[in-house]
This record gives structure tokens, sequence and C-alpha cells, in this order.
């Protein structure tokens, strides 16, 4: 069983363009120069992370368990463990607990349901008398 590569930022931002496009997912690093003419978002998207962590912009499209089994494909090593964690990605679910700056989301979550159907129960109630 070979040693998984290890590749620093440095190394990926080399592999800026369509003749060698590397770009770094999760701090694996993938080689994706083959695929910019198969990507279904176009090439413009693999080009505009070319030689960068695209971790948000991978997770913000939201794609498909295909998608990523594809991605097994391309893989080529991970980052040096002095490069891990310095993309500005934060997942949007983690496994610790809930910080204090995401209560006032969770209270919106279940408060604007609440007054959209009190809305909705004003207007009927005044529909009902108004006829």
């Amino acid at each position: 069983m070979s040693e998984t590569k290890k590749y620093t930022l440095e190394e990926v931002k080399e592999h800026n363009n369509g003749n060698s496009l590397w770009l770094v997912i999760h701090d694996k690093v993938y080689d994706v120069t083959k695929f910019i003419d198969e990507h279904p978002g176009g090439e413009e998207v693999l080009l505009e992370q070319a030689g960068k962590d695209g971790s948000e912009s991978f997770e913000d499209v939201g794609h498909s368990s295909d998608a990523r089994e594809l991605m097994e494909d391309y893989f080529i090593g991970e980052l040096v463990d002095a490069d891990k964690g310095k993309s500005s990605f934060k997942p949007v679910f983690s496994s610790s607990s809930e910080s204090s700056d995401d209560k006032p989301t969770s209270i919106w979550s279940w408060l604007f349901p609440v007054g959209v159907a009190l809305l909705v129960a004003l207007a009927y109630r005044y529909y009902l008398t108004s006829s």
C-alpha cells in the first residue's frame, strides 16, 4: 500500500490554468485538468478555483453523492499538515455544540413560521367578518 503524497499550498498554486489545474477540497488535492471539458458547471467554474482551496464553493453548490464519488478519480494527495485548515471555509454542520452566535438563527427558524401563521389567521378572520 502506497503512502499518500503530500503537497503544500504553494505547490498547488502553481497549477492554476487549463494546462494544469489543481484544487484543494477539504484539505485533499485534486488534479482536475482532464475534467475541465466534462464539468457540468463549465470550465470557468474550475478555472476560477484553480490553484486554490475550493471547499467553500464546492459546498455552496451542493454537489451530489455521484459528484463526490467522481472526485476520487482525480485525487492526487493531501495538503501537508502545516497547510491543513488554512482555508476560511467552516462546515455548516459540525459535531460541536451550538455556539451562542447560532441561537438567533434557531429562534428565527420557529418564530418566522409562527408569525406567518398568525398573519394568515388574521387575514382569514378579517375575510369572514367582512363577508
